[in-house]
């Protein structure tokens, strides 16, 4: 059977363009026990994969050349010699960008969706939500009356950030590239204020007139000068939960900004980096309390839904443009 696939044909130096992908038809191999074949419904878009296009060692592996882009794909059972899945079947897994895909059944979640979206699962109730949860929870520990602020805030992650931090009675302030998401994130997830930083001239002031009580919690998904300017208006004791740094991510010499050993050192703020992993043997009370505010309509969620398998390359290349409100997702 041929399928088709979405390999890396080289590794980029800067922003990737296009020319970094390639589309190919492949040939599939019978199934062997313990395998599935599966058709691709959804796959998932995100920021980490940039780092996994470089060459050098990492906390993942990096991508081969020539090989496929992998990531978060929701996908069906088409053909089983599994005893745990069967045809029909959705299930949820770390695949190929391919259209139909042989996988085994080792690393495949089956998912039978109590939520209006089978999407959540790559968003709000998968990666996305738990990055969320144990960023702002397990490192933020956010109080109530305490101001916590989130950069990336129209992000898929930035969005469930703020609303777990107003259920736990946070004024919460948002950073976002455009009037419309700052609209979206004050209108629809229950921002307290949020800056354009395309906009606005001098960040470092703006959130010193939002926060006048200081910033006691900073999530940090983009870091670059914008993490500069929050970080001027810490806190003592104050906690950086430092998630990503996409400012940077196509950077190709390393940037010098401000020396912020002394802030933290004086103020004495705490400021841990994690990748989701980390929290592994925890995912289940992350989904459960995440599943819980979902139903209760406390938590909500949006997407950016790009139809047509081809178009992942282009997906993946809008999420340095911002041109994602939510999570980023490419529906076959």
């Amino acid at each position: 059977m041929k399928t088709k696939q979405i390999v890396l044909a080289s590794r980029p130096n800067g922003i990737p363009t296009l020319n970094d992908f390639r589309s190919e038809n492949i040939e599939l191999n019978d199934l062997k026990k313990g395998e599935v074949l599966l058709k691709g419904l959804y796959y998932s878009v995100d920021p980490y994969m940039r780092g996994r296009m470089n060459e050098g060692k990492s906390y993942v592996p990096q991508f081969e050349l020539d090989q496929p882009i992998e990531g978060g794909v929701l996908a069906t059972v088409v053909e089983s010699k599994s005893d745990l899945f069967k045809t029909g079947d959705t299930v949820l897994g770390a695949l190929p960008w391919s259209e139909q895909m042989i996988a085994s059944e080792k690393g495949l979640q089956k998912i039978e969706s109590t939520v209006e979206s089978l999407t959540y699962y790559l968003g709000i109730l998968g990666m996305t939500g738990l990055t969320a949860y144990f960023g702002l929870m397990q490192i933020g520990k956010p109080k109530a009356g305490e101001t916590v602020v989130v950069s990336g805030a129209a992000g898929a992650v930035g969005i469930v950030v703020g609303q777990l931090a107003k259920i736990q009675g946070a004024r919460v302030i948002g950073i976002a590239g455009s009037d419309e998401k700052v609209k979206m994130l004050k209108e629809e997830f229950g921002y307290d204020e949020v800056v354009n930083y395309k906009t606005n001239t001098n960040m470092k002031s703006t959130i010193a007139k939002l926060c006048p009580n200081g910033v006691d919690v900073y999530f940090d998904n983009v870091g670059g000068s914008i993490s500069d300017a929050v970080i001027e208006n810490l806190n003592f004791h104050s906690r950086i939960a430092l998630c990503g740094q996409i400012s940077l991510y196509n950077s190709t010499e390393i940037p010098m900004g401000p020396r912020i050993q002394p802030m933290l050192l004086t103020r004495s703020v705490l400021m841990q980096g994690f990748i989701i992993n980390n929290f592994q043997k925890d995912f289940p009370e992350g989904i459960a309390h995440l599943s819980k505010w979902v139903n209760e309509g406390k938590l909500k969620f949006t997407e950016t839904i790009v139809e047509g398998f081809d178009q992942l390359p282009t997906a993946l290349l809008g999420l340095f443009k911002g041109e994602n409100n939510g999570k980023m997702i490419v529906k076959r």
